[in-house]
């Protein structure tokens, strides 16, 4: 039965942390008013070497769109200066897509009538074979947020079986305990995403009507559990549209250096998600948030952490993602399937959402060459 409770309070076998990140951010936000910046505040905050929270909050305001351009081209040099002209390549694979949670923007909402599937072990390494033969050395395992149907050690298993074939494993999957993060971390994963969607616990409220997934602080603190459970790095993201997209740009950049400062030895990394159609919705659309306002969030985070990683989705068009690499963006996706399986045989449930570049990953691999740009299948070696 799904669990409807308000969405400030954690369930009983959720684990409560001690820290202050998630009152810093949503204090921040809550003062947060973009439209007092002008050309002068703007030009102050780029003068920094150094750009603090304040110089990223009026970077992100509308102020700050005449001056792209400038903003642009520091980003290229912020991104040359750590990553020099190499852009990761990776590809996701969704081996479930069981969810419990009604998230109202959700393809995989529990109500939302589509075909559901989940991917044996040896279904996963067949999957996987096909995704290696492809010269590819980063995965991100995904699922539908149900420990019902994709309990911990069905997911410790899928990276066991990565771990042969990848030297790079992120999963994005329900928001799990510290304790439970570290078995993962023990079968080989390094990384973690998760979304919180938005910022705004109000609009949380609203968008995420049941399911474990309603507790806002719960979800809001995982990057620090996963951390304290000892995986490598943490990735952080607003679905960009759900609510006041600088407000969750701010929180999201604010968010990852709040957590960077308490794990200096974190890799810290952005995804800027906006949102897609989904099935029996053709709707679900960033209405306000166009290429313009994406490209000026993605700058903004290159400016406020130039050591940051930055993923660019395959939910944006393919000559968006092409100029974004290099500018801002250090990691890209190719051969994507959002359904369930896919790469070796036909996909076995439903996708989460509407891409807009299917490109292999031979054509996007030609395409960052064309760019003068070094494609990158590792870049971390285990000794």
């Amino acid at each position: 039965m799904r669990k409807v409770f308000d969405h400030m309070s954690y369930l009983p076998d959720m684990e409560q942390i001690d820290s202050p990140v998630m009152d810093e951010v949503l204090s921040a936000v809550r003062t947060y008013d973009y439209n007092q910046y002008t050309a002068q505040d703007v030009r102050a905050a780029l003068s920094q070497r150094v750009i603090d929270p304040a110089a990223f909050a009026v970077l992100l305001s509308p102020a700050a769109q005449p001056f792209l351009e400038e903003m642009a081209a520091r980003a290229t040099q912020e991104t040359r200066a750590r990553f020099g002209n190499t852009i990761c390549m990776f590809t996701p694979l969704y081996i479930a897509n069981y969810c419990e949670n009604e998230c109202v923007y959700c393809g995989f909402n529990c109500k939302n009538r589509i075909h559901r599937g989940k991917l044996t072990l040896e279904e996963i390494e067949r999957e996987m074979q096909a995704i290696a033969n492809t010269g590819l050395k980063e995965i991100l395992l995904l699922t539908g947020e149900s420990r019902g149907m994709s309990p911990v050690d069905y997911i410790g298993e899928a990276v066991k079986i990565a771990r042969r074939y990848f030297s790079t494993i992120g999963i994005e999957i329900y928001p799990l305990n510290s304790d439970e993060y570290r078995y993962l971390q023990q079968c080989g994963a390094d990384f973690v995403s998760v979304y919180q969607e938005t910022y705004n616990p109000d609009k949380y409220e609203t968008q995420h009507l049941s399911g474990p997934k309603r507790s806002f602080p719960y979800r809001f603190n995982a990057q620090e559990r996963a951390l304290m459970g000892g995986m490598r790095g943490v990735g952080f993201g607003a679905l960009l549209g759900l609510d006041d997209f600088r407000k969750d740009a701010l929180a999201t950049g604010l968010h990852a250096y709040y957590i960077q400062r308490r794990y200096p030895h974190a890799e810290i990394s952005f995804s800027c998600p906006r949102l897609r159609p989904i099935i029996n919705d053709a709707t679900v659309n960033p209405h306000d948030v166009h290429e313009t306002q994406l490209l000026q969030v993605l700058l903004a985070y290159r400016l406020f952490m130039p050591c940051a990683g930055i993923t660019i989705s395959t939910r944006e068009r393919a000559g968006f993602r092409d100029h974004i690499i290099g500018m801002a963006a250090t990691k890209i996706s190719a051969g994507v399937k959002v359904g369930v399986g896919g790469h070796e045989e036909e996909a076995k449930g439903d996708e989460q959402f509407e891409i807009s570049d299917p490109r292999s990953v031979d054509e996007v691999r030609n395409m960052i060459r064309g760019r003068g740009l070094q494609p990158v299948f590792t870049d971390y070696v285990y000794v």
